[in-house]
């Protein structure tokens, strides 16, 4: 074929894509991206369902005041806000959904029984700080459990998470389990401005430098113990094969932390540790770090993130938060944590986790067969769309990726993959209402196709 002579791209034109440019860090999702998304938000909250979570809707965005009263370990910088038009009130898009959640169970949920399980998903949008200064939306599904006090509450939650993560099609991860009073009841016998500095070497684990600031004059007044312990947290983390029970961190910690205001809450983690290497899903898993600092002035007990191969940063994470519900009025217990979904997706790519999607069928047959077989198919819950036969069903089906074709051939109906897939083509049995036919097409289907696992 002659090749056609095509006019060179104006420098002025931008792509088609370019034309109408999203926000910075904003996305689309085009539809195999979305169905993959929804089957795996699906998935997990039924998942959360299944263990007692009943789901709850937030608004998209809320007073600015609220929200950021439960801000936790994000920054008021990551808040994207705006004046709401009808009360002239500056109004936030939720950063975050445990805010939100706090401030529901505080009012409309205020003298419902303990516990209360709550489980949520959807979007959260945050300002990233730093060069690239960009939004991120962030795909969540997470859980919430409030009026279970420490280990029993704190037990659940890492049970649940590494359920969850398995639910999702991961089997390998790790869970790396802290306390963040540890560090925060060390740093607190520190003068506040030698604090601050510590606290951000600690969360860069940058060993030589914590070294030269706690041989620096301004340390000269803090107890001996406290500056030992200070400067091997970066080092006191293990578990997983070379230390199953966690016995050299514990125990080296015990002997650093004995008589400091850390005593208390490493023994603490301990017993939840204890407790947690028991669990079938959690004991091959579980790491413990010492020196974790993440959301230090938040946390007020366990914490602990989930890290599989893929997305370099973690998949869940979450923790306990005392303080958080007084922050509202109603002083109480809680405990939760958030899988992000686009990590999850990640992780299950790089893992080659299987995602098979359900079957839809292309009815190209004459118009008045289609219609109501397409009606009896989506009696039994089967995706359906009539095409007329003669405009490239075949071109058609692939395009949108339909997983099975059904046309006419010599008086037949014959069922077949889009491109000769693996399906193969078979004949559906004839002398069939159209009742029996979508019923031989849902058995064929769901064979070829076991469905989004």
């Amino acid at each position: 074929m002659p090749e056609v002579d095509r006019p060179a791209p104006s420098v002025s034109t931008p792509p088609r894509a370019l034309a109408h440019p999203l926000p910075a860090g904003m996305r689309d999702l085009l539809p195999e991206e979305a169905r993959r998304r929804r089957a795996l938000a699906k998935r997990v909250l039924d998942h959360f369902v299944l263990h007692g979570y009943q789901p709850v809707a937030l608004p998209a965005f809320e007073f600015a005041e609220v929200l950021e009263r439960g801000l936790g370990t994000l920054d008021a910088a990551d808040v994207l806000r705006f004046i709401e038009p009808e009360s002239g009130e500056v109004a936030a898009l939720r950063p975050d959904m445990t805010p939100q959640i706090a401030r529901l169970v505080a009012t409309r949920l205020a003298d419902a029984p303990r516990p209360i399980r709550l489980c949520y998903e959807g979007t959260v949008l945050r300002r990233r700080q730093g060069r690239a200064r960009r939004h991120r939306q962030i795909p969540q599904a997470g859980v919430e459990l409030y009026g279970v006090s420490t280990l029993g509450g704190d037990l659940e939650m890492l049970r649940l998470a590494a359920s969850s993560v398995r639910e999702a099609g991961l089997d390998r991860y790790v869970v790396d389990l802290g306390h963040a009073m540890i560090a925060r009841a060390l740093l607190d016998a520190v003068p506040a401005g030698l604090a601050a500095e510590l606290c951000e070497v600690l969360e860069q684990k940058d060993t030589s430098r914590l070294a030269a600031v706690l041989a620096s004059p301004r340390a000269a007044d803090v107890p001996r113990r406290i500056v030992d312990a200070i400067a091997a947290l970066p080092d006191l983390a293990g578990g997983g094969e070379a230390d199953p029970d966690g016995a050299a961190v514990f125990d080296r910690a015990a002997r650093l932390l004995d008589g400091t205001p850390a005593e208390a809450p490493l023994a603490e983690l301990r017993a939840l540790w204890d407790a947690a290497r028991t669990s079938p899903e959690l004991g091959p898993a579980l790491r413990v770090d010492l020196g974790e600092l993440r959301g230090l002035a938040y946390y007020t007990g366990a914490i602990f993130h989930v890290l599989a191969d893929g997305p370099g940063e973690p998949i869940a994470a979450g923790g306990r938060y005392d303080d958080l519900l007084s922050r509202f009025g109603l002083p109480m217990p809680a405990v939760g944590f958030a899988l992000n979904l686009d990590a999850v997706a990640w992780a299950r790519e790089v893992a080659g986790a299987a995602d098979e999607p359900a079957p839809r069928v292309l009815v190209a047959v004459r118009p008045e067969r289609a219609e109501p077989l397409a009606a009896a198919l989506r009696a039994r819950g089967v995706p359906v769309v009539a095409h007329p036969p003669d405009e490239d069903p075949e071109g058609y089906a692939l395009a949108w990726r339909f997983s099975h074709l059904l046309r006419e051939q010599d008086g037949r109906l014959v069922l077949s993959a889009p491109g000769g897939g693996p399906a193969g083509a078979s004949a559906v049995p004839g002398g069939l209402d159209d009742a029996a036919v979508a019923q031989a097409i849902v058995l064929k289907t769901t064979a070829a196709h076991p469905g989004d696992k």
